[in-house]
């Protein structure tokens, strides 16, 4: 009798493609340089370079998508381990099964 290994392949690839996304995620949020808050309204100094308005929120916009990046990728390597368990069911039924 031959048993295929798709399913248990199609499971580790699963886990490893979640791995990566959720690698990538995180190296993009730790490496994310969040804005502190902001200071009182001041007149500033001519010569004084002020972060511009646009790019503190990028650097939210780039979080979050980061963040949803790091879930998603946490998702899928659950359903991948979820492949893998019951294809490890499925089998150990039918070697049951046969002897």
């Amino acid at each position: 009798m031959e048993i295929s290994g798709n399913a248990f392949s199609s499971g580790i690839s699963t886990i490893q493609s979640g791995q990566r996304r959720v690698e990538q995620a995180a190296a993009e949020i730790a490496g994310n340089t969040v804005a502190g808050p902001q200071q009182p309204a001041q007149t500033p100094a001519v010569n004084q370079v002020n972060q511009a308005p646009e790019t503190s929120g990028q650097n939210r916009a780039d979080l979050t998508e980061s963040l949803v990046a790091l879930r998603v990728g946490q998702n899928e390597a659950q359903v991948g381990a979820r492949v893998v368990r019951t294809a490890d069911e499925v089998l150990g039924t039918l070697i049951d099964t046969k002897a």
